[in-house]
């Protein structure tokens, strides 16, 4: 029997919402603690990380972003502890650690998503030049990989164990997808997805991954579709984790917590935004 079988028994039931303030650009968590990155600075504030207890779901502290101008995704490193921002407007990586101090480094792109690896580098997606860019810890650029022409708009990459990039992209009108490209990125090799649509094996927009360490299996957020998918290591169709009607708006980040087995999903209504907390 495959690893992976065992996710089919999996239902994400919802065990806490976060509060609701302004639109969230990201969350993860490290240690004992939960980060929600908020986006503030249309207001005329700095953006802020808000700092949860990851037990008790309550505001422990907040944490500046200096010199950010539009976050776009966040991401965590339990190897460096430390956080990664990324600026689509500045494009660059901001690096925060827990007690609030920051660097940052260039992009030189505009940067969509971002994730670790197993190597504990660096993975940033660039949607426009449709790019995978791979930094270290302190933004030194190691390799960039250009996508295969079919791959238009890509939202957010994670590396697998094996080295292949699972990409999700697509916009309104486009190609629709969630891909595995080749360790070099020259080849897409699986893919799963096609024209954009509300069938169980379409997405409108798919906009964010989560990869369990456990099995790599793949949780996809369906952002028009308004709903989580997830997907074998293969990326064949298991079922539907999260429903429309267990959310407000529309779930654009999320971040799975493998070892507590909570699935954190981004719910964002216009310039609003909360966190839906879900057990798998």
């Amino acid at each position: 029997m495959l690893r992976w079988t065992c996710c089919l028994c999996t239902v994400g039931q919802v065990v806490h919402t976060l509060p609701q303030g302004q639109s969230v650009r990201g969350v993860t968590s490290l240690g004992n603690e939960i980060f929600l990155l908020r986006r503030k600075g249309r207001n005329g504030g700095r953006d802020e990380v808000e700092v949860y207890d990851v037990i008790t779901y309550r505001l422990q502290r907040c944490l500046t972003v200096p010199n950010a101008h539009s976050v776009a995704d966040m991401t965590s490193c339990e190897h460096y502890h430390c956080l990664y921002i990324a600026d689509d407007v500045v494009e660059c990586v901001h690096r925060l650690d827990v007690k609030g101090a920051a660097t940052e480094w260039p992009v030189n792109a505009v940067p969509a998503g971002i994730s670790v690896n197993a190597a504990h580098n660096v993975i940033v997606t660039c949607y426009i030049v449709r790019k995978i860019k791979e930094f270290s810890s302190h933004g030194d650029l190691l390799r960039e990989l250009t996508l295969p022409g079919d791959v238009i708009h890509p939202w957010h990459t994670i590396q697998s164990r094996s080295g292949r990039f699972i990409v999700c992209h697509g916009y309104y009108r486009q190609i629709n997808r969630v891909c595995m490209i080749s360790a070099n990125g020259r080849h897409n090799v699986l893919s799963h997805g096609g024209h954009q649509g509300p069938h169980i094996c379409q997405y409108n927009v798919p906009r964010h991954l989560a990869v369990d360490g456990d099995n790599e299996c793949i949780y996809v957020a369906d952002t028009g579709n308004r709903r989580v998918t997830l997907l074998s290591p293969t990326l064949s169709y298991i079922r539907q984790v999260v429903s429309s009607d267990k959310l407000k708006g529309l779930p654009r980040r999320l971040y799975l917590d493998v070892q507590r087995r909570r699935l954190y999903v981004t719910d964002d209504q216009l310039m609003a935004g909360s966190v839906v907390v879900f057990s798998v």
